[in-house]
């Protein structure tokens, strides 16, 4: 039986139907290219943050297609990376951003390293 749950164990490479690649999305749904935000999108929802992390993580998509396609710079798609890893997809809500992070300073500050890394 595959494990592909996202965003553990995701796959190395996306799988194919009817000639189309596609990857497991953030929801657990096949998640295909057309699935993704329009290149540009000025408006990011968790979701659609989470969609691109998943779909570089399948790869659906090349890191550096996702910075020409959404002109979005390493250290901010590396941010979205790092809080689905940690958090999921709540982890991406612009109003949990700071509670995440005193989260991580505390569990530094009391030596849990594990927990913050």
């Amino acid at each position: 039986m595959e494990q592909s749950t996202y965003p553990r164990g995701g796959q190395s490479r996306p799988q194919t139907a009817a000639g189309r690649s596609w990857v497991i999305g953030p929801l657990g749904q096949p998640l295909t290219e057309d699935c993704l935000p329009v290149a540009g999108c000025s408006y990011w929802t968790p979701r659609r943050k989470a969609e691109v992390v998943a779909a570089v993580n399948g790869g659906l998509l090349s890191v550096d297609e996702v910075f020409a396609r959404y002109q979005l710079s390493v250290e901010e798609f590396a941010g979205w990376q790092r809080a689905v890893d940690r958090f999921g997809m709540p982890g991406l809500k612009q109003t949990r951003l700071k509670r995440y992070r005193d989260i991580q300073e505390r569990a530094q500050q009391s030596g849990f390293a594990a927990m913050a890394a």
